[in-house]
């Protein structure tokens, strides 16, 4: 009422439009409704009815935060067909499952997301001390020592690709030819960090086709790290076999004192940074990747690790994601 009353005064259409945040063309159908008989109402056009009252909703969220298992169904893992049967089961009403997949995002403001794995036998109180106390003496007695810290891990690559999901028209399903054998590649990392400049790096190797890590391909690696930047490390890795147990590595670290070891927590990956360096490579850059042979996967790992090589931020980000402070308090 007021947009034509101003109008119909002699102002510009537009001008009013962009004032009262209204489009032109509902500007010009209120003018047309105003000149028809019984003139302009502005009474609301009912719509239909929520079938979940806003009470609902959040006992919903309440039941839905307990968890798929504490509900029947034999893991952790919401679906919009499972949440359908919930709500049928404690409201009785019957929602499509796309329906419910929307009410989740609009209502209730849930987003699709990847599950994170959590080792059950993860001692999480330890894992907080060894952030909170162990993790700065390291960086601590790293600057004392002027020393470089290397986040140190292992990893694999698959001839099979890691299947992701992909874009492609409606019943088009896209058809990846990819090798049957289960050739691999074996691949050390570490993202080095300077504790006195913050400054963040990323050094790997990688073996030959179908071989393992072992204590001489680790000391292999030791020897690269010292090579790239020389004077003193704190490597800092998880608690496998192949690294301080064995004889050969044990033999090296004794003749090369300014190198100096700690562990991460047990069964505690994610405290690793050198875990998403994976992440990032499988699930992201390489996903879907269906190579030749070994040489050829070589190659793309190659390439994907110096690309992320020189995005010093995004390794930055992968210490931040682990939860590991940068700076001393």
């Amino acid at each position: 009422m007021r947009a034509v009353q101003l109008v119909e005064a002699g102002q510009s259409p537009s001008v009013v439009a962009q004032i009262l945040g209204v489009t032109l063309a509902s500007l010009h159908r209120w003018r047309r409704l105003a000149r028809q008989r019984g003139g302009l109402r502005c009474h609301a056009v009912p719509g239909r009815p929520r079938l979940l009252t806003d009470d609902q909703l959040k006992q919903l969220e309440i039941l839905l935060r307990c968890g798929p298992v504490a509900h029947g169904w034999c893991n952790q893992l919401w679906t919009a067909a499972r949440v359908a049967v919930l709500i049928r089961r404690h409201f009785g009403v019957q929602y499509h499952p796309e329906h419910v997949r929307k009410l989740l995002k609009q209502r209730l403001h849930w987003t699709s997301q990847r599950p994170q794995k959590h080792a059950r036998e993860c001692d999480d109180k330890e894992v907080e001390r060894w952030v909170a106390l162990e993790w700065p003496r390291i960086l601590r007695q790293a600057l004392q020592r002027h020393a470089h810290v290397a986040l140190l891990d292992e990893s694999g690559f698959l001839l099979a690709p890691v299947v992701r999901r992909t874009l492609a028209p409606r019943g088009k399903t896209p058809l990846l030819v990819c090798s049957d054998r289960h050739d691999r590649l074996s691949v050390i990392s570490a993202i080095s960090l300077s504790p006195w400049t913050l400054r963040v790096g990323l050094h790997f190797m990688t073996l030959g086709d179908n071989e393992n890590f072992h204590g001489e391909e680790v000391v292999l690696f030791l020897q690269q790290l010292k090579g790239a930047i020389g004077g003193a490390w704190t490597v800092v890795w998880d608690r496998n076999q192949i690294h301080s147990r064995s004889r050969v590595v044990q033999a090296w670290l004794a003749k090369h004192p300014e190198v100096t070891v700690e562990d991460f927590p047990p069964h505690a990956p994610n405290t690793n940074p050198d875990e998403s360096v994976w992440c990032w490579t499988k699930y992201g850059e390489l996903s879907n990747l269906a190579p030749n042979d070994v040489a050829e996967l070589r190659d793309h790992v190659w390439d994907a690790l110096i690309a992320l090589k020189h995005r010093p931020q995004l390794l930055k980000s992968f210490i931040l994601h682990a939860r590991l402070p940068l700076q001393l308090n």
